[in-house]
């Protein structure tokens, strides 16, 4: 069984037992199940701050290799816990030079409103998948 695929039943089990037991998870909003684009450095505080876990990919409309990544960036938003936000270097400079993003695609790991990890290159649904589920 694939990270992704254990994520999944994870969450698939922790909802059934919320359901049946009729709590909720106040700690934190649900997260989107679509990756959040992010346009400001209000917007990425507000964003990273706002969820438990947050995948941010720092890309650009230029790279080959990040638009590769985009269905797995995606497939991870619908299929795990994390929310999940995409920076376009290009527009967001500031950002990008804030947590010193040298190459794109790289993505980070974001708990608690503070970097947690970071992976840089092209990454697989599994292997974003594993880096959001040593956080959750």
């Amino acid at each position: 069984m694939s990270d992704i695929d254990d994520i999944r039943q994870q969450k698939r089990e922790r909802l059934r037992r919320q359901a049946e037991s009729g709590e909720s998870d106040e700690a934190s909003a649900e997260p989107p199940s679509e990756p959040i684009d992010v346009t400001s450095t209000d917007q990425f505080r507000e964003v990273t701050g706002e969820f438990d876990v947050v995948l941010v990919d720092f890309y650009a409309d230029w790279c080959g290799p990040c638009k590769q990544m985009e269905p797995m960036v995606e497939r991870v938003a619908r299929e795990t816990d994390a929310a999940v936000a995409k920076v376009n270097i290009d527009d967001n400079r500031g950002l990008a030079q804030q947590y010193q993003v040298r190459g794109v695609p790289t993505v980070m790991v974001f708990t608690g409103g503070e970097p947690a990890e970071q992976a840089v290159g092209l990454q697989t649904a599994d292997q974003l998948a594993t880096l959001v589920g040593q956080h959750s």
